[in-house]
């Protein structure tokens, strides 16, 4: 599968209808992000089981805020709605191969018992309404 060029418009449900996306955070001056470029296109190639994304910084800033990009180029992957990768930096075919071996290879029942424990820490430990901690059990 080729890349695919996304906007904020189009994030959320890239990442909602489907497995696994990764997404490359990349600017037109960006060297290294021209470098990566084609080694993600090419490996994009090889998983048409897996979207690869692609936002422009420079079109999308909002969105790249709200990701909070402070690096390009930056790869996020997601599986099954979770941030479960995010890495400043190009990549060589190698590295990039690897990262996504290792989200097609998760646990995913492990990987949300792990978020909904830290959600649930969060809760236990956010103020009350009234401004009082809730104590620990």
């Amino acid at each position: 599968m080729a890349t695919v060029d996304i906007t904020g418009e189009q994030f959320a449900s890239t990442v909602e209808d489907n497995d696994i996306v990764l997404v490359d955070f990349w600017a037109e001056w960006c060297g290294p992000c021209k470098q990566f470029g084609p080694t993600y296109s090419a490996v994009s190639e090889k998983h048409p089981d897996v979207v690869f994304s692609k936002v422009d910084t420079e079109a999308e800033q909002q969105l790249a805020a709200e990701a909070g990009i402070t690096s390009i180029p930056t790869l996020m992957a997601f599986r099954e709605k979770v941030l479960v990768f995010s890495q400043p930096g190009a990549l060589n075919a190698q590295q990039l191969e690897q990262v996504v071996d290792a989200v097609k290879a998760l646990d995913m029942e492990e990987v949300h018992a792990h978020v909904a424990r830290s959600q649930a820490e969060a809760a236990a430990s956010a103020p009350k309404q009234d401004g009082t901690q809730i104590p620990d059990a």
